[in-house]
């Protein structure tokens, strides 16, 4: 399966995803889009400092984050019966957003997740280390779900972590998940493609993921690398990503509705063997997706 990883790299050269805040709405009038890297997640720690990936770690100062924690603890109590959490960073933070055409993303949530009874755990702009301290702080507490959909690590790197600090921070989400939810199977991603310096780095960190986890090596987590779907003939299909529209245009980071629907269809054939479901058959573009209430 390494060599397998290796080789999508060298045919399709992979890039790296870097999940900027990217908030809209109430969330967005609280917190900008760019964030400043925290001190605690540069690279260059001396050797006695802990790595930073590893050391649960909170964002309170910031309203919405906070807010949206609280939110998220309390949804996670009035649904005991939740199957899927989706666990990560900005880009499954996003499902909460509806706007079309280019971030319009709750059909997609819609179609794939909600009716499996799915929870939201993503948070725009957070590090391995924030996810630590929202599992330590109540956000799966009582929950027994068949599957958790794991896509962290872009903001570690992005904030100026190593590979090897990335890796040991997404390995101690894995066993803090494994520890908290013993039944539940893991769905770890590999980092998505991006147009960010980063990306070199995050070459290492899905060469690891790969190596560690796509053979097995622990019964409990699966792995998958969906980075070929955002090239086009060996390029980084910048159609895909939402940023460059925005105004000033930025590097392409974050998909846009075309792109998360790619990325949803290309991980549904493991989400549905993973939770003993029947697939969910992709959209074409003349059926909208079905919505549920």
């Amino acid at each position: 399966m390494r060599f397998s990883l290796l080789h999508l790299r060298t045919a399709a050269l992979l890039g790296a995803l870097a999940a900027l805040p990217a908030l809209s709405g109430a969330q967005a009038a609280a917190s900008p889009d760019a964030v400043a890297p925290p001190a605690q997640g540069l690279a260059g720690q001396s050797p006695a400092t802990p790595d930073p990936a590893i050391v649960p770690t909170d964002r309170l100062a910031e309203g919405w984050w906070a807010v949206r924690h609280k939110q998220i603890v309390a949804e996670a109590a009035a649904h005991p019966d939740t199957q899927l959490l989706l666990i990560g960073d900005s880009i499954i933070n996003n499902y909460d957003k509806a706007n079309p055409p280019n971030q319009n993303f709750q059909p997609i949530w819609n179609q794939y997740y909600a009716p499996r009874k799915a929870l939201n755990l993503g948070f725009s702009g957070d590090t391995t280390a924030n996810v630590l301290w929202r599992l330590d702080h109540g956000e799966v507490a009582g929950l027994h779900p068949k599957l958790a959909v794991l896509l962290i690590g872009t903001n570690n790197t992005f904030f100026g972590q190593t590979a090897e600090q990335t890796e040991e921070g997404i390995d101690a989400v894995i066993k803090d998940l494994e520890h908290r939810l013993p039944k539940t199977r893991i769905l770890l991603m590999g980092l998505l493609p991006s147009a960010l310096p980063s990306r070199e780095v995050n070459f290492d960190v899905n060469d690891y993921l790969g190596s560690h986890y796509a053979g097995g090596e622990d019964p409990m987590v699966s792995y998958i690398d969906v980075s070929v779907v955002f090239y086009t003939y060996g390029q980084l299909d910048t159609s895909l990503f939402y940023d460059p529209t925005l105004s000033p245009p930025r590097p392409a980071l974050h998909p846009n509705t075309v792109g998360q629907r790619l990325m949803a269809s290309a991980i549904e054939p493991d989400v549905a063997r993973l939770m003993g479901d029947i697939p969910v058959k992709p959209s074409s573009p003349a059926t909208p997706p079905p919505q549920h209430p």
